[in-house]
């Protein structure tokens, strides 16, 4: 049986606009966990804050924020995600990076865009999924607002054991934040992991935090935090998994459908 997967959530504040500020409080608190884990999981734009700005703060491939990860992965011999503002050509992306230990990484591009708040003028939209095979977990991370959308998160034939959204998901619609990581949660048969930003933005946006573990199948919180700053480490089980799965095989019942990209 595929050994238990460990998992660290780090809820924080975010300077805004300001990279080496980010980069030396994340890699404090990345410095501060002294038992081991498989994977630490940081906040959307966790370099910048939730910013439009993205022509004046984007970085490269090869700059210092992916470079920064690619160090922190190493020294905790741990993976490392979160998103990051990315240029590349003339396209600015809100980019979720995963860096492995051995150096190898992942990119994701947020699919759904902010129109709200007008992230689709500022950054280009991702059209592929991605999912990460990682110490035999099935891993598939996404952004924000890309949990309003559950046939872009629909599991389909159970090809992830772990459902993860990075956001700066602010306060007014933190119901909205609780009940649908409930919901994809129930509806995915996986274990859902939603890591928000906690703090006031550049713009005056209020964040609550709310970042959780959901339970796949006894629809039970794991873990919840609101308002303040923590770093939270827990495994999570596959054989739990496997029993909810052979008890509800409710997915082979599922609607076919194709997602227009």
């Amino acid at each position: 049986m595929t050994p238990d997967l460990k998992v660290t959530i780090i809820q924080s504040d975010i300077a805004w606009h300001s990279i080496d500020q980010n980069l030396q409080a994340f890699g404090q608190k990345i410095n501060s966990i002294q038992e081991s884990t498989d994977i630490i999981i940081l906040p959307e734009m966790f370099t910048t804050g939730f910013s439009m700005k993205a022509s004046e703060h984007a970085e490269t491939m090869d700059g210092k924020s992916v470079g920064w990860m690619f160090t922190m992965a190493a020294e905790k011999n741990a993976a490392v995600m979160g998103s990051i503002i990315i240029r590349e050509d003339s396209n600015y992306y809100n980019r979720l990076i995963w860096v492995n230990p051995d150096g190898s990484h992942y990119i994701y591009d947020k699919r759904h865009l902010f129109t709200m708040a007008n992230e689709d003028k500022h950054y280009s939209a991702g059209n592929k999924r991605l999912i990460v095979n990682y110490k035999g977990w099935n891993i598939c991370p996404m952004v924000c607002y890309d949990l309003r959308f559950p046939v872009w998160s629909r599991n389909v034939n159970m090809e992830y054991d772990l459902l993860i959204y990075i956001a700066s998901w602010p306060n007014q619609r933190s119901y909205d934040w609780n009940t649908l990581l409930r919901a994809r949660a129930i509806e995915n048969q996986s274990y859902v992991i939603g890591v928000n930003r906690v703090g006031t933005d550049g713009n005056g946006h209020e964040y609550n935090g709310d970042s959780c573990l959901i339970d796949p199948g006894w629809r039970k919180t794991l873990f919840h935090q609101e308002k303040k700053e923590i770093i939270y480490t827990t495994a999570l089980s596959k054989k739990h998994l496997a029993v909810i799965r052979s008890k509800l095989p409710f997915s082979r019942d599922a609607d076919e459908f194709e997602i227009k990209r």
